[in-house]
């Protein structure tokens, strides 16, 4: 008997189609991360990378993050959100997503921006890993110094 070779779809997950005509396109960044983002009126849906956003991030901090441009406009479940995120690690890509939403939800509707910009969502965040200097262990942290 030949082991029978299974390459069935039902292995593989099927990447979800979406309709995002009419939606309005933003970018975030965050670190070395690239979120980009379409947003528009819906049931509260986001999609990462084809996937939804419980599957592509595991860790709650990140959903809770991610979803914070919708609680301070009070509109939680108003929007879907497709997302294609690429770079960095789930930190960053969470925080390009941020970035990307409140640019998004800016566009949209322009009284967003007070209330966004007051959390300051809008605003990119420039923080990155600093580089690492010649003659040091890492960018700041010296070998360790024998005096004798």
């Amino acid at each position: 008997m030949e082991p029978s070779l299974s390459t069935s779809p039902s292995s593989k997950k099927p990447k979800i189609k979406l309709d995002f005509k009419d939606s309005t396109y933003a970018t975030g960044r965050r670190k070395k991360s690239i979120a980009k983002i379409w947003l528009k009126k819906g049931t509260g849906k986001i999609y990462v990378n084809g996937r939804t956003m419980d599957e592509y991030f595991t860790s709650g901090s990140h959903k809770m993050q991610i979803t914070r441009p919708f609680e301070i406009i009070n509109q939680a479940t108003d929007y879907d959100v497709r997302c294609s995120v690429a770079g960095g690690g789930h930190t960053g890509q969470a925080g390009a997503m941020v970035h990307g939403i409140a640019k998004a939800l800016i566009l949209l509707d322009s009284e967003f921006r007070a209330t966004l910009k007051t959390e300051k969502l809008n605003t990119r965040d420039s923080r990155s890993v600093e580089r690492k200097k010649p003659g040091r262990r890492k960018a700041r942290r010296s070998f360790q110094f024998s005096k004798r």
